[in-house]
């Protein structure tokens, strides 16, 4: 194993983390901090667990899981031109390395979660076999359609809010009907990822079954139009629950209500110019910018700077 890794490069291995993936799940993470003190900026007892924590749920866990990912999607990727100069499709890191790659940032990620608590690093395990269980055969559960989308749903959505709090307070105590929003928000945003590869996962799928079970997402399972049609629904329950929470001042303070109330019809018409039946990574990625601006309310609302 040793040996393996001192062969490869630093680009290579940062690229194989994909950092522009990173605040996927920071921000959620950062939300659950201020959910957890009511603070913008933790305080200094609890900077070394946040910053730890940061660590593992931002590049550690991401290396591990899309390495996993990558070593069994290799096949499928080089039929992919978003993925021409990816690490494994140019033979730069060879599936074998990845694994190990995998192995090395998952036991580095769980050793340093311990010292964010022991609910952090069982949540930080259950991360990283589900992440291996959402790549690898045999459950492979990219391609049974449902369950990627809840995987990477709750992946979003629920668990970085909760690593956040987990740092913090009990895990029992956190604000559940956050983790129903989160799903929503999670779900909306990870079917145009499924619509934007559905091309190269149709096609990958008459030479890869075999090997690694398919890419029978659930865009391929349903189509385009269908798929699409799901991803808005959860989209605007999102919003309208972020409105409901609002003017019940359930989780989400209600002078945030009238934010929401203008919010919703923008957050919509976002998604339905920039995603569509045939999205682009760039419009999932414009569509999640739009909803950093109501998350930020929220966060400058229930800090009290607002």
């Amino acid at each position: 194993m040793t040996s393996v890794l001192s062969r490869l490069r630093t680009r290579d291995v940062v690229a194989l983390a994909r950092p522009q993936f990173w605040p996927v799940s920071l921000v959620p993470y950062g939300v659950g901090l201020v959910l957890a003190t009511g603070r913008l900026v933790p305080s200094a007892g609890d900077l070394p667990h946040v910053l730890a924590g940061a660590l593992v749920i931002g590049p550690l866990v991401w290396l591990s899981v899309l390495a996993v990912n990558d070593a069994y999607d290799v096949r499928g990727d080089l039929l992919n031109p978003r993925k021409a100069s990816a690490p494994l499709v140019t033979g730069r890191i060879s599936p074998a390395a990845a694994l190990w790659i995998a192995v090395a940032a998952g036991m580095v990620a769980f050793a340093l979660s311990l010292t964010a608590g022991w609910s952090f690093a069982a949540g930080t395990l259950v991360a990283l076999l589900l992440g291996a269980a959402y790549s690898a055969p045999p459950l492979r559960l990219k391609s049974r359609p449902g369950g990627d989308v809840l995987l990477n749903a709750v992946a979003i959505g629920v668990a970085g809010p909760m690593a956040g709090w987990a740092v913090i307070r009990p895990i029992g105590d956190f604000p559940w009907p956050m983790a129903v929003l989160g799903t929503l928000v999670g779900a909306a945003l990870y079917l145009p990822t499924t619509l934007a590869d559905l091309d190269a996962d149709s096609a990958a799928n008459g030479v890869t079954r075999g090997w690694t079970g398919g890419y029978r997402t659930i865009a391929v399972r349903l189509g385009r139009e269908a798929t699409y049609r799901l991803g808005l629904a959860c989209w605007v329950a999102s919003a309208g629950l972020s409105v409901l929470l609002a003017a019940t001042n359930t989780v989400i303070p209600r002078r945030m209500l009238l934010l929401e109330i203008v919010m919703v019809p923008l957050l919509v018409a976002s998604y339905r110019k920039h995603i569509g039946p045939s999205p682009s990574f760039r419009g999932v990625v414009i569509v999640a910018g739009w909803f950093l601006l109501p998350a930020a309310g929220f966060v400058l609302t229930y800090t009290g700077i607002l």
